[in-house]
């Protein structure tokens, strides 16, 4: 009788001890996913904040350009539409296709100045185009960023106990902020003379 007890009591602990683990797990699991879930948020407003100032150096850039004669009237108006879509953008899936589209004009319209050198050499164009390649080096520095927060947080959420805890939950895997275009964008090649 007093065996009994013992291996009773002995599975009593077990018990309570497992319990407890799982009750521990579950909560740090769950607050690294918040946690994680959060940082995403952030990320995603670092990007967001640089994606303001692009679009307010656009408006400058468009101006400039057309002071030039002869200047091609439909790359203007896209870039214009352009930024008009990604101002009213509010779903993440939607602003990723406007200022994809938006990189894509404005990449389009800086690639075609070289039909314009004297717009090139004006000091107003270059201190804009200056200003639109420091913006979009921020905007990669903060995608990259978001994009490893949110590998990090969909990683947890495959993983157990993250996975069940998700379901239970309710959360979904995030979306990785690509705007499915290479960056051609301003960059020039050195050029090098002999």
């Amino acid at each position: 009788m007093e065996t009994v007890m013992w291996v009773l009591a002995g599975i009593l602990a077990v018990i309570v001890l497992g319990a407890m683990w799982l009750y521990s797990t579950w909560k740090n699991t769950n607050n690294v996913l918040v946690a994680l879930d959060e940082r995403c948020d952030t990320a995603f407003s670092d990007i967001d904040v640089h994606l303001k100032h692009r679009h307010n150096i656009i408006p400058g850039l468009v101006e400039v350009v057309k002071g030039m004669k002869g200047y091609e009237k439909d790359m203007v108006m896209g870039v214009i539409e352009a930024r008009t879509a990604a101002l009213k953008a509010v779903k993440v899936d939607m602003k990723l296709k406007a200022e994809g589209n938006l990189t894509a004009q404005v990449s389009s319209l800086i690639s075609n100045i070289d039909k314009f050198p004297e717009l090139k050499a004006m000091p107003e164009f270059t201190h804009l185009r200056g200003q639109l390649v420091d913006c979009e080096n921020r905007i990669t520095a903060a995608r990259r960023f978001h994009n490893l927060a949110v590998e990090e947080y969909n990683t947890s959420l495959r993983q157990f106990p993250g996975s069940w805890i998700a379901e239970k939950r309710r959360m979904s895997s995030r979306q990785q902020f690509d705007l499915g275009i290479e960056r051609v964008l301003i960059d020039e090649p050195v050029a090098i003379a002999f």
